[in-house]
């Protein structure tokens, strides 16, 4: 499941770099984030500290001004070749990977990151979730235990809004997805407004597109100026998974709203023998059948260690 480091560097499209190489890069970018932001950033069970983001995400916010401001300058230069008065559109950036990597993470600190530049300071954040279908479509189509599945996806709504917010279309409003109630929220929307960069954020968003006799054969992932796949080996991912179940037993399963309220009050074992299970039946064929054969589509790919240590970085080539 890793990606191979030896056939990157031999051929292909990605240019490859090692932890310590990656890291001599942080000296080219200041480190606008204290103790405390990170702590509150990290998500449950995945563990991130200030030496992580100092030697990881210092550079990959460096990389991506670098490309944030190439764009701007071609879009610039193409609207004056063209004698057009056309904005320049947000910068859209993709993350991918699978359940339990870190994903959201990943896309909270780049947030954070990129909006203290005085380069991009309006940054937002949508995750994909929100376009789930309702678990009352999901049951009434029969595979509402197929939920992150690709099928599970509104995903017309979704290439919709990615459009739209390339379109330059303001306000925008994204629906809410509940972790608790593990069900779409039809009172609440998140409202997008003139971002200078937008972050989508899911486990599908690098699925190339669907074509079929007179359709267009969009994707959303051609709207993503760049994209990001965080990668890892498939037993440290489960384990994740498991960690995380476990916390959520002990926090949110025990809400008197929470869809998973019967798992509150499993026994530890109980719990980890459910978790695995849930794994292997959904979120590990999952992962094989739509999310990992998206990896080579990334602009870069990372691959973390079982203590969650950016291990490596496969940067595509221009």
């Amino acid at each position: 499941m890793i990606f191979n480091d030896e056939s990157a560097r031999a051929q292909g499209p990605f240019s490859s770099f090692s932890r310590e190489h990656w890291k001599k890069l942080a000296a080219r970018t200041p480190l606008p984030l204290t103790d405390e932001d990170i702590s509150q950033l990290a998500s449950l069970g995945d563990p991130i500290d200030m030496n992580e983001v100092d030697a990881i995400y210092r550079p990959l916010c460096a990389l991506l001004q670098v490309y944030i401001q190439g764009r701007y300058l071609r879009a610039r230069a193409r609207a004056d070749f063209l004698e057009e008065d056309a904005p320049v559109t947000p910068f859209v950036i993709g993350i991918a990977g699978s359940v339990a990597v870190g994903k959201s993470t990943v896309a909270r600190l780049l947030q954070l990151l990129l909006s203290r530049s005085p380069h991009t300071p309006r940054v937002d954040l949508v995750a994909t979730d929100g376009f789930l279908l309702p678990n009352a479509v999901l049951e009434e189509r029969g595979i509402l235990a197929r939920k992150g599945f690709p099928e599970s996806y509104d995903r017309g709504a979704l290439l919709n809004f990615v459009a739209s917010v390339k379109a330059g279309i303001s306000p925008l409003q994204v629906p809410v997805y509940s972790h608790v109630t593990y069900d779409i929220r039809p009172d609440k929307f998140t409202t997008i407004e003139h971002p200078e960069v937008l972050i989508v954020e899911g486990l599908n968003v690098l699925q190339p597109p669907r074509t079929h006799p007179g359709g267009l054969g969009l994707a959303v992932s051609d709207y993503f100026d760049f994209s990001i796949y965080v990668d890892a080996r498939e037993d440290d991912i489960e384990q994740w998974y498991v960690d995380r179940f476990a916390q959520l037993r002990s926090t949110s399963f025990q809400r008197e709203d929470s869809f998973f309220r019967t798992y509150a009050g499993l026994s530890d074992s109980e719990a980890e023998a459910t978790a695995r299970m849930v794994w292997h039946a959904i979120n590990l064929p999952n992962l094989y059948e739509n999310i990992l054969p998206t990896r080579e589509r990334a602009t870069l790919i990372f691959t973390k260690g079982a203590d969650h240590r950016v291990e490596s970085l496969h940067l595509r080539k221009e």
